[in-house]
């Protein structure tokens, strides 16, 4: 009798298996389930850095240049007849923009926006045009910056400021006080843009400096300080009262070429940019 119920048990289970195995293929399609892909690792996005050095110092630029009304209009920049004589880029890039013809609809504009070379005033920051240029990267328009279209609203607001201080001169302790200063230092310079764009409440020295926001360069943003000088780079320019490795040689604030090198400097930026 034992026999006969081993070989009953047996057939049983190779039925029973049988039948879980043609499920199995009609759930399939007839094709034996393959074992289960492992998902692929995420990809790690790639964050641009604007650079902070350079190998030459040239900021030549022929692309359109836009100003940013006060309503908010963005429209083709113009300069002054008396302004384009000296300010052939900006007239080039107005060409480029109109096919040669003047634009339609462009900004009234200060009888010379552009701040004479070497000139200081006992005014305090003085109001330029804002202007803005297509892409991410910020560009030198004879003497001023203009903002890249791209860039976040405090970046820009942060190169708009650094061009209300061109012409002031370099005063030690200039801009600690109080933001509005007839003069400023290094400092004072980079506090006074970082002000502009919400960032920064109180003026900081050099040394402060080396503690604001976070470590190391940021996406827009770089900021360099020590115990004696701090200066910034903002969307591939340079923001700084010292005329090292600038080809002007025209001392105050002023924006200038990306150094070849930072040496000997904390490196910080507004968290965020």
């Amino acid at each position: 009798m034992q026999p006969r119920f081993a070989i009953v048990l047996t057939c049983s289970l190779i039925a029973a298996g049988s039948g879980s195995s043609a499920a199995l293929a009609a759930d399939t399609g007839g094709v034996a389930p393959a074992s289960p892909t492992p998902p692929l690792p995420a990809a790690t996005p790639t964050v641009h850095l604007f650079p902070i050095t350079a190998r030459t110092p040239s900021l030549r630029y022929h692309g359109p240049v836009f100003v940013k009304t006060q309503s908010g209009e963005v429209i083709p920049f113009q300069v002054s007849a008396a302004t384009a004589s000296a300010s052939p880029t900006v007239v080039g890039a107005a060409a480029v923009l109109t096919g040669g013809a003047a634009p339609a609809a462009a900004t009234a504009v200060p009888a010379n926006p552009f701040p004479p070379s070497g000139t200081g005033t006992a005014t305090g920051p003085t109001p330029r045009p804002e202007l803005l240029v297509p892409g991410s990267t910020a560009r030198y328009i004879d003497g001023l910056a203009a903002a890249p279209m791209e860039a976040p609203a405090a970046v820009q607001q942060i190169i708009w400021a650094g061009n209300e201080l061109i012409g002031l001169p370099y005063i030690y302790g200039g801009g600690h006080g109080s933001f509005i200063s007839p003069g400023y230092d290094c400092s004072g310079t980079v506090s006074y843009a970082l002000h502009a764009a919400r960032l920064l409440a109180t003026p900081e020295d050099s040394s402060e400096l080396e503690g604001f926001g976070s470590h190391g360069a940021g996406r827009w943003v770089a900021i360099f300080g020590n115990a004696g000088h701090a200066y910034m780079t903002v969307a591939g320019l340079r923001l700084d009262t010292s005329s090292a490795d600038d080809p002007s040689n025209e001392q105050g604030p002023r924006w200038r070429p990306l150094r070849p090198a930072n040496d000997g400097f904390v490196v910080r930026h507004p968290t965020g940019l």
